[in-house]
């Protein structure tokens, strides 16, 4: 079985989509199931020949166009005249094609081509159906609505499924943009468990950051983005100064150029000495980091799954995070961390209800954070439930 994924770029900074189809490539290998992707990207991007899947780069290589990109916004959405041809020629070689996101031309790219074509062809929304989006900036939500009407909603109606990673993910989406008829599943969905030495992996990340080496800290570890709250996280942190000994690592691309103003926050605060950036973490040393700290904190205002959520919990961390975070319920339940709301009060609760814990309760609680891992988000263990459902005609 061959599936095609066609997602706007494999460039790692995407976030958890493109994490989502490189980790689990190796369990869907053992099932017999090989993945290739085509991207926006250019031949050219070195993120593609790092890819651990086949990657077909159908950006558009004009010089002009990328000059004139960096410019107007409008431009971002992406374009390449290749993709649409290539898509309506190669997709029938394929058992399934896989959408990944919409609300940009790949999406675009991806109706014209497949939408009435008798391929069978699937979208994952990753959140983008979230109406906390149409909240925060009701002028885009408005311009989607009128996408929707000429083709993402073409694209997701006319899908032999449209998945989703969480029962609340679904039911928001149905909310979003008119008409909604999509058929929806919930599909597994996770990480494939993590390998490597533990030991080469703290110290990679002690070598890149040196300066908490021998320190006890709370991990974000996400795109620094405004809808994932970071800004109040360093509020709370420093609200939350019941134990001075405690610092914060900020880990991730700085997506929307917003680092410069939150250090000055942290400064403002007097914490900026126990907030450390050491940038976007990869490999062994973003494991590292995983494996170093006492607890992993995403107090996003918005989160269809997250996947560092379930990194963390596979390293038997603690989480903190907030109820916009699709997968709190399963955080909650299984007693592996702590819920609150998304407001500087919440995730004030969060840092102090963990400081309050004694080590052998943090212990405890990490240890059932892998057992959560285990039983919901083993992707190793999943594979062959998902490559059923590629395989099933057509989903309810």
């Amino acid at each position: 079985m061959i599936i095609l994924h066609i997602i706007p770029t494999v460039n790692p900074e995407y976030g958890g989509p493109v994490e989502g189809i490189f980790t689990s490539a190796p369990a869907f290998r053992e099932q017999g199931c090989e993945r290739e992707i085509v991207t926006l990207d250019l031949p050219t991007d070195p993120w593609v020949a790092a890819a651990p899947v086949p990657v077909h780069a159908m950006g558009n290589p004009d010089p002009a166009y990328h000059a004139w990109k960096t410019r107007i916004p409008l431009m971002r959405y992406g374009y390449s005249p290749r993709l649409v041809p290539w898509i309506k020629e190669n997709a029938p070689r394929y058992d399934a094609v896989v959408v990944n996101g919409l609300w940009n031309f790949a999406s675009f790219a991806a109706r014209k081509a497949l939408a009435g074509s008798g391929v069978r062809y699937f979208v994952y929304a990753h959140g983008m159906l979230d109406p906390y989006f149409n909240r925060v900036d009701p002028l885009k939500g408005a311009f989607k609505q009128l996408l929707w009407w000429g083709s993402e909603g073409r694209l997701i109606n006319n899908a032999t499924s449209v998945m989703f990673t969480t029962e609340e993910e679904k039911e928001l989406a149905r909310t979003s943009f008119w008409p909604f008829r999509a058929r929806s599943l919930v599909v597994p969905y996770g990480i494939v468990d993590v390998e490597g030495d533990p030991a080469a992996q703290t110290a990679a990340f002690r070598a890149l950051a040196p300066e908490v080496a021998d320190k006890r800290f709370l991990l974000f570890l996400s795109r620094i983005h405004p809808k994932k709250g970071v800004d109040l996280l360093i509020d709370a942190f420093a609200a939350a100064a019941g134990d001075p000994d405690l610092n914060l690592v900020v880990a991730g691309p700085d997506s929307v150029g917003s680092i410069a103003k939150l250090k000055k926050k942290a400064a403002a605060l007097g914490v900026a000495d126990r907030v450390f950036w050491p940038g976007m973490l990869k490999g062994d040393v973003k494991w590292g980091a995983f494996r170093s700290c006492e607890g992993f904190i995403l107090p996003s205002h918005q989160e269809n799954f997250g996947i560092v959520v379930a990194e963390a919990l596979a390293c038997g961390k603690p989480v903190l995070t907030t109820n916009k975070v699709n997968t709190w319920r399963e955080v909650e339940s299984g007693r592996a961390g702590f819920v609150e709301n998304d407001d500087v009060g919440g995730v004030t609760r969060l840092i102090e209800r963990f400081i309050a814990l004694t080590p052998a309760q943090k212990a405890e609680m990490g240890t059932r954070a892998r057992a959560i891992y285990l039983e919901k988000f083993d992707m190793g263990s999943m594979t062959p439930e998902l490559i059923e459902i590629f395989r099933a005609p057509q989903a309810a």
